[in-house]
């Protein structure tokens, strides 16, 4: 009876030890599905990111290189109202540096 009773306890131990194991890898197999998962999404996410910083960075080009054009238009501009404004002087000034000048070109020291 002894033996009996041994025999069906070692039969409940297998059986336990059997279910576990199941468990156990059920469990392995759900967190393989997770990780799977949360990988894929993850992947999801930084091509989504890349994209957004790619448009980001286009967008930024092509402001820079329109910028450029306007820059450049704001600089001649600029520049062609220096040199108007350096004629203007010299013509205001020319008169008295050409007096002054000849000044002291036609007049000997001795």
């Amino acid at each position: 009876m002894d033996s009996m009773r041994g025999q069906g306890g070692i039969q409940m131990l297998l059986t336990a030890e059997q279910e576990a194991q199941q468990i156990v890898s059920a469990a392995r197999n759900l967190k393989m599905t997770r990780l799977r998962q949360a990988k894929e999404e993850a992947e999801r996410e930084v091509a989504n990111y890349r994209s957004h910083l790619e448009s980001e960075h286009q967008k930024k080009i092509s402001e820079s290189s329109g910028s450029s054009d306007s820059t450049l238009k704001r600089l001649e501009a600029e520049t062609e109202e220096k040199i108007q404004s350096l004629r203007h002087s010299v013509s205001k000034v020319s008169p008295n540096v050409v007096k002054m000048l000849l000044k002291h070109i036609t007049s000997v020291r001795n």
